[in-house]
């Protein structure tokens, strides 16, 4: 070969070399910044073409509890703190439940800008869940939909998990502790007492749920006669702990239920002396939606994400109603943006997180959400989330 084909061949070889060095650190940059147009549009979907939705699921876990998801600037607004149950929230925009089920990556998750974090559902004892395949996405729809069941590695472990965080490596933030009963057990009100009993002296708040669409006969358990058993129980034990101040005690409902149902729920939660301090409104729906898109839109499971944003905001609405706004509200369901929380808050909730989101959109979507809520809340003469709380209803 001529000196001038080795001449050229070898600049074309330390061209590609730049151009790929170049390439990787401009990938690097982008995902170490947490740039959400870059997550949303392509690395959010390679990653859903290389993997299954409960890989990826697992693989985002493994790398917020590793610390390697990217750093997410904090948002400090004082627009955006609130206090709620004397807790103290950074901001309203918080990760759901059934996203860090065992508690693995609380810290790592909390880094990427949420107020807060609910771990769980955790049941008494370890136990699979359904079988898989058990989470299909609909990216047509902007949905997810889910038929995990429960699956946990039990209280022991992920408080062990939990009780391990270092005081030195704590990420700020609230942490709740979502608990679910055994497919197999014969005392429910059993499981949700040893939750309260198990996590009440390490968690910030509790939620007892009673929702999900996946544990046979769960939801049974938002009948008026049911609850109220259940309810009793539970802050019973709240009440027996050793610890003060005792945490908040929520109830987390479906957004399925009819009127009569809710009429009932909220008799429960709302009647004097109830020790109920909160709802989660709502969990996912079995309701299908009409124009769905997605080839997986008739799987068995609980829909979450943009088709679930209005039921869910409705059902906020008629809770802050039939409680006459007394007993605070964290919305979920179909938040993916500052307007969709906003939505919520004004329907009533004094906080809200998200899950589905993260799927499409990726470890930025807080602050985004944050970023636009903040001026929708400025623009609207609000100096504070809490004073826009259920300004719906004060409107009409």
């Amino acid at each position: 070969m001529s000196k001038v084909a080795l001449s050229n061949a070898s600049k074309w070889k330390e061209g590609i070399i730049v151009l790929i060095s170049g390439t990787a650190v401009f990938l690097g940059g982008m995902t170490a910044t947490g740039q959400p147009r870059f997550y949303r549009n392509v690395l959010m979907p390679i990653g859903q073409k290389l993997f299954d939705a409960e890989t990826a699921h697992q693989w985002t876990i493994k790398l917020a509890k590793w610390r390697a998801l990217p750093y997410i600037k904090p948002l400090d607004s004082s627009v955006l703190k609130s206090r709620v149950w004397n807790l103290d929230f950074d901001n309203p925009v918080g990760l759901a439940a059934g996203f860090d089920k065992q508690g693995e990556a609380v810290d790592g998750l909390l880094k990427l800008g949420f107020g807060f974090v609910e771990v769980g559902s955790v049941t008494p004892e370890p136990q699979p869940g359904n079988a898989k395949p058990r989470v299909f996405r609909l990216p047509e729809d902007g949905a997810v939909i889910n038929r995990y069941g429960f699956n946990s590695d039990g209280h022991t472990v992920v408080l062990e998990r939990l009780t391990s965080r270092g005081t030195d490596t704590r990420s700020p933030g609230v942490v709740g502790v979502n608990l679910g009963k055994n497919a197999s057990s014969a005392d429910a009100v059993g499981d949700y007492v040893s939750g309260v009993r198990a996590f009440g002296d390490i968690a910030d708040y509790l939620v007892v749920n009673v929702s999900s669409p996946n544990t046979p006969g769960l939801r049974a358990m938002q009948r008026r006669e049911a609850l109220l058993a259940l309810v009793a129980a539970a802050t019973d034990a709240r009440d027996r702990l050793a610890r003060s101040p005792r945490p908040p005690l929520l109830v987390k409902v479906a957004p399925d239920l009819t009127r009569e149902e809710k009429v009932d729920v909220a008799a429960v939660v709302s009647r004097p002396g109830s020790g109920v301090d909160g709802i989660v409104v709502s969990n996912t729906t079995i309701s299908r939606p009409a124009g769905l898109k997605s080839e997986h839109a008739a799987e068995t499971g609980g829909l979450s994400g943009a088709p679930l944003k209005s039921l869910a905001t409705e059902t906020i609405r008629d809770f802050y109603a039939l409680t006459s706004g007394a007993v605070p509200i964290i919305g979920v369901g179909g938040v993916a943006s500052g307007r969709d929380a906003y939505e919520k808050i004004k329907a009533g909730a004094s906080l809200v997180q998200l899950y589905t989101a993260f799927v499409y959109h990726g470890p930025p979507i807080a602050r985004t959400v944050n970023e636009e809520l903040e001026k929708l809340l400025v623009a609207d003469g609000y100096k504070s989330v809490s004073e826009a709380v259920g300004a719906d209803h004060k409107s009409v």
